[in-house]
């Protein structure tokens, strides 16, 4: 960790940066210029919001809850987020291979309860049972031998 230091430094810098202090400055700059130099020069508008204060308040009133559902559309009901998931397991080579060991790993667990649950009556494995078991375990040594961070 120690050697990673300056890029979880920079990392978390970024994070900071981008989700929080650059979110409140953007806003902040958004109102601010908005009002001076839009709301301040057109008589229809500044009978409107008089002060900026006012002009705040009715903008956050009004920008919170738009923002909620545009945050909600973008994750919910738009194949925006989707896509950038996509992208994300493709791009991070140990997301996607927790992905493929995912994959590999259920069938094996589905098998193994199914064969516990007749071992624990007392029954016998049948000889398909046993070949499918060998199946599964020769694909798993086949995952197992193929492990790298790589996309295979």
């Amino acid at each position: 960790m120690r050697k990673n230091l300056p890029y979880r430094a920079w990392f978390y810098f970024r994070q900071g940066w981008a989700t929080y202090f650059a979110f409140v400055f953007a806003a902040t700059n958004t109102l601010v210029v908005t009002y001076y130099l839009a709301i301040e020069n057109l008589p229809a508008l500044k009978q409107v919001f008089p002060t900026f204060v006012i002009y705040s308040v009715v903008l956050i009133l009004i920008g919170i809850p738009l923002l909620i559902l545009v945050g909600y559309a973008h994750y919910k009901k738009s194949p925006a987020f989707k896509t950038e998931a996509e992208i994300s397991f493709e791009s991070n080579p140990p997301l996607y291979r927790m992905l493929q060991n995912t994959e590999i790993i259920l069938p094996l667990c589905l098998q193994l309860s199914n064969l516990l649950i007749k071992l624990s009556k007392d029954e016998k494995l049948t000889a398909e049972e046993t070949a499918e078991l060998a199946k599964i375990q020769k694909n798993l040594a086949d995952h197992m031998g193929k492990q790298s961070f790589t996309k295979s």
